[in-house]
């Protein structure tokens, strides 16, 4: 067992991500059942909603699992509603992640309860900052990753340079990593472990609408772009998704609706340019919405099931005796499987 399933009490080091719109309760209780770290996303949540579907996870399995807040999306009330809600539902072995620097007293309402701090952070001074807020784990977001970028470094020269100035903190890596051999590769890297994403959204039990599901499994790492153009409700954080007529497309249109989404029990639009997903629930131009992209849809091939997924990554990584790195700082060498 190594720090990080140490730290989060997990049978595999490698926490699925928390990604709104995808990462709901049928999600994040198959990854953890599965020996990963299975994460519902909060994103934005009311907390009544939010009671429900931690406590929904917390019937289903025993194991940990995790909720994950988006401090930057949301208000500092609705920031500190949401947590207060999931905080008194959470099973006393769960742990809580932020996408990016929590506020002070977000992270000590963590802290004090005994349960682990997961920072998502993008550089190395937002690594440091997130120490000294009291975070129990980094997750070191690269480019390579799908969704929103918090920093400008690929994967591997941030773990370089994060570990070089943090010897002993607990690392996951994100971005790039869909198999047994790349969660190996980052290993022996110098990470703890690493989250993904991508090779989740693709899974029967994510909350992905099809078509996105269909693409991620047809994509190859070219196949994605990092853009600004979906910014209506998230603006200026650039992220990657898959490329589509928009992304191509020189001028920007007009932000009419294009889309229908389902949020609780009503239908809300969905104006070009969201940053909504796409979700099971979603009516309208899908082809043009925000489908959130790693360049690890290279080696996503199939839609299996999340325990599949674990299952597959872990095979591999037990068996994984040789790995690809540059001790410079340079990348990793991730085999395609097609």
């Amino acid at each position: 067992m190594n720090r990080l399933q140490a730290v989060l009490g997990l049978q595999l080091p490698l926490i699925q991500a928390g990604m709104g719109g995808v990462a709901g309760t049928r999600l994040c209780t198959e990854v953890s059942r599965a020996g990963a770290g299975g994460t519902l996303a909060l994103y934005k949540e009311p907390p009544d909603r939010i009671r429900e579907a931690v406590r929904e996870v917390a019937a289903a399995t025993s194991r940990p699992f995790g909720v994950n807040i988006i401090p930057e999306v949301t208000s500092p009330e609705l920031c500190r509603a949401q947590l207060d809600a999931a905080l008194g539902e959470l099973p006393t072995n769960g742990y809580v992640t932020t996408f990016g620097l929590p506020g002070a007293e977000a992270a000590r309402d963590v802290t004090r309860t005994g349960r682990p701090l997961v920072v998502q952070i993008g550089t190395p001074d937002d690594a440091s900052a997130a120490l000294r807020l009291g975070a129990d784990v980094l997750v070191l977001q690269g480019t390579e990753a799908g969704g929103h970028l918090l920093g400008e470094l690929p994967v591997a020269e941030l773990l370089y340079a994060v570990r070089t100035r943090h010897p002993d903190a607990v690392i996951a890596v994100a971005g790039g990593v869909a198999t047994g051999a790349d969660l190996a590769r980052a290993r022996s890297a110098g990470a703890d472990g690493a989250m993904a994403g991508t090779v989740f959204v693709a899974t029967p039990e994510s909350m992905a609408h099809p078509l996105f599901k269909r693409r991620i499994v047809d994509a190859r790492a070219d196949d994605t772009v990092v853009t600004g153009r979906y910014d209506i409700g998230w603006p200026a954080r650039p992220h990657r998704v898959l490329r589509n007529a928009l992304t191509e497309e020189s001028r920007r249109l007009p932000a009419t609706f294009i889309a229908t989404t389902r949020v609780g029990a009503a239908r809300i639009p969905v104006p070009r340019y969201s940053a909504t997903v796409p979700g099971a629930g979603t009516e309208g131009r899908i082809d043009e919405m925000a489908m959130y992209c790693g360049t690890s849809c290279d080696r996503v091939t199939a839609q299996n099931t999340a325990a599949a997924v674990v299952r597959q990554i872990r095979h591999a990584y037990e068996h994984e005796d040789s790995y690809a790195y540059d001790t410079e700082g340079g990348p990793w060498t991730a085999p395609s499987n097609r």
